[in-house]
C-alpha cells in the first residue's frame, strides 16, 4: 500500500520550530514575521483582487504583528486600510511592538474602536490571537469574533481562525469562521479534525522558506492521509488470496445494516463474504446481491463450530443488543479471529469492557464516550486524547469518526482527509465496518486496513457527493463507489 502523508505537528512543536528556523537560518523573529506578511498579502491579492476597503483587526503576540505588517503591505499597495486593534497597541512587545511601529511609520493609523468592525469592508483580516489560544476566549476577545462572525463579508485569516485550538481543533468559547486561512511554516493538527472544518475555510499554507530539515528535527504528533493507493495484485491470483470475511449481526428488523457492511467488504475486494444472521435474513440475503452466502445463527454455538473458516469477523451491524445479539457477541469477544467491531457490538463492549490487540474498534463520539464513560463533549473537547485513552484501555487499533477522523495503533495518530457532510446518514457506519473487514480478509495489517478503510470510505462519499450532491446521500450510493476507489 501506497500513501502520500502531511506531517501534523502542535502548537508548541511550532514555536520550537520557529526558534529553531530563526537560529539556523540566522533571521531574527521580525524577519520571518516579514515573511509571513508578504505571503499573506500574495494571498489576499491572489484571492481578493477586486477588494479595495480591508480592515485588519489585530489581537495580542505575534498574530497581531503580522497583521500590522499585512496591513503596511496592503497600504503601500494601494488598499485602504483600517486597522483596529482589540488591546491597547502600546501593550504590545517584542517583535510585535517593531511590526506596529513599522506600520505607523508607514503613515498607518490605529484605532481601538470595535465598532468599527460593522463598518462597510470588502474584506477583514483576522490577526487577533494565533495559534497560543488554551482557554476560552473573553471580553473583548470575545466581543470582536462576534462581530466578526455578524459580517457578511468574507474573512481572510492568519495562520488560524482566532479561538480555534490549534491542537484539538475545538472553539474556545467562540472563533472566527474564515472563507481563507494562512496557514505558516507548519501543518497544526487540530486544523484537520472536528470543529475546524467550519471555521477553517478554504486552507493555504506557506512554509516561508524554512526547509523540512528544520522542521523534522521536531517529531511530528500525528499525520494527515492525503492519497493513498492499494498494492496491485499478481496476475496468477485467485479468490483463496483474497480472504474470507463473516459478518455477524442483522437481528430482526436490521437487515439492512448487514447487508450494507457486507456488500461493503465484497466492494472491497474480499475473496469470499459470508453472512450470520437471523435465519428470515439469511435465507434471503442473496436476494439483493447474490454473491453474498447467508449462515443461520440462532444461538452462540452456530457461530463457535464455524469461526475457524473465516480470517475475519465484523460484528455489530444490526447486532442489536437483545439476547441473541450479547450471546453472539459473547462467543465471539475472546476468539482468536482478527475482529471488527462496529454499533452494538461497541455498546455491548462498553458494558463489560475487554482489552485486545486483534481488533479495530470504530466508535462516533457518542459511542466513544461510553466506551470511555464520558459525556459526548468530553470526546469534542479533545479528539486526539480521546482516541488515545480508548487505545489505551481496549487495545488494537482505534478509530474514532468524524470530520477528519483519527486512526490511532498506540503509537502514531493517522488524521484523514477525505469525506464530506453528506456521510451524516445512517449506514455509512455500516459500509466502512464491512470496507475494514474485507481489506483485513485480504491481508493487510489491522493498521494498514483501518488507515485505507476510512481513507477510501471519504473518497467514496466525495465521488458520490460529486455525482449527486450532499443532502440525501445514501450509503448504498457510497457502496456503488467502493469498487472504483480500491482500484
Amino acid at each position: 500500500m501506497q500513501k502520500s502523508i502531511t506531517k501534523l505537528y502542535s502548537a508548541q512543536q511550532a514555536r520550537e520550530i520557529d526558534q529553531r528556523a530563526q537560529k539556523e537560518l540566522k533571521i531574527t523573529g521580525f524577519e520571518l514575521m516579514l515573511k509571513a506578511a508578504q505571503a499573506g498579502i500574495d494571498s489576499i491579492n491572489k484571492h481578493y483582487s477586486a477588494v479595495q476597503k480591508i480592515a485588519v483587526i489585530c489581537g495580542a503576540g505575534n498574530n497581531a504583528g503580522d497583521g500590522y505588517l499585512v496591513a503596511k503591505l496592503a497600504k503601500q499597495a494601494g488598499y485602504h486600510i483600517q486597522v483596529i486593534s482589540v488591546i491597547n497597541p502600546n501593550r504590545l512587545s517584542a517583535d510585535a511592538k517593531l511590526a506596529k511601529d513599522d506600520f505607523i511609520e508607514a503613515g498607518g493609523e490605529i484605532s481601538s474602536n470595535l465598532g468599527l468592525i460593522n463598518e462597510p469592508y470588502d474584506l477583514i483580516v483576522d490577526a487577533i490571537l494565533g495559534t497560543g489560544v488554551n482557554r476560552d476566549v473573553d471580553d473583548d476577545f470575545l466581543s470582536a469574533i462576534n462581530l466578526i462572525n455578524q459580517q457578511s463579508i468574507p474573512v481572510f485569516s492568519l495562520d488560524i481562525p482566532s479561538g480555534l485550538n490549534a491542537d484539538t481543533g475545538n472553539v474556545m468559547g467562540a472563533a472566527v469562521h474564515a472563507a481563507h486561512c494562512l496557514s505558516f511554516i507548519v501543518h497544526k493538527q487540530g486544523m484537520y479534525t472536528g470543529l475546524a472544518a467550519d471555521y477553517i475555510g478554504t486552507l493555504l499554507f506557506s512554509d516561508l522558506g524554512v526547509s523540512l530539515g528544520i522542521v523534522e528535527k521536531t517529531e511530528s504528533a500525528s499525520h494527515l492521509v492525503t492519497n493513498l493507493a492499494l498494492s496491485k495484485r499478481n496476475k496468477s491470483a485467485h479468490k483463496g488470496h483474497f480472504g474470507h470475511s463473516l459478518i455477524v449481526g442483522g437481528d430482526y428488523q436490521y437487515a439492512g445494516a448487514i447487508q450494507l457492511a457486507a456488500q461493503a467488504a465484497l466492494n472491497s475486494g474480499s475473496g469470499l463474504v459470508s453472512v450470520a444472521t437471523r435465519a428470515q435474513h439469511a435465507q434471503s440475503i442473496h436476494i439483493s446481491c447474490p454473491e453474498l452466502m447467508g449462515i443461520v445463527v440462532e444461538k452462540a454455538s452456530d457461530i463457535e463450530a464455524i469461526l475457524n473458516k473465516f480470517n475475519v469477523v465484523v460484528i455489530g451491524p444490526g447486532l442489536g443488543q437483545n439476547d441473541w445479539g450479547k450471546n453472539l457477541f459473547n462467543a465471539l469477544i475472546n476468539s482468536g479471529v482478527a475482529k471488527i467491531l462496529d454499533a452494538d457490538a461497541l455498546n455491548l463492549l462498553a458494558k463489560n469492557p475487554v482489552y485486545s490487540d486483534n481488533w479495530i474498534l470504530t466508535p462516533h463520539p457518542g459511542e466513544a464516550a461510553r466506551l470511555l464513560n464520558i459525556t459526548t463533549q468530553d470526546i469534542l473537547q479533545d479528539r486526539f486524547q480521546a482516541v488515545k485513552n480508548l487505545q489505551k484501555k481496549y487495545g488494537g487499533i482505534c478509530i474514532l469518526k468524524g470530520a477528519g477522523t483519527l486512526i490511532y495503533d498506540g503509537n502514531d495518530i493517522t488524521v484523514n482527509s477525505t469525506g464530506n457532510p453528506g456521510m451524516a446518514s445512517g449506514g455509512m457506519g455500516d459500509v466502512l465496518a464491512g470496507l475494514i473487514g474485507g481489506l483485513v480478509a485480504q491481508k493487510y495489517s489491522l493498521h494498514a486496513a483501518a488507515v485505507a478503510g476510512v481513507f477510501l470510505h471519504g473518497l467514496a462519499a466525495d465521488i458520490a457527493v460529486k455525482q449527486a450532491g450532499e443532502r440525501g446521500l445514501r450509503a448504498s450510493q457510497v457502496i456503488n463507489n467502493i469498487q472504483q476507489v480500491v482500484n
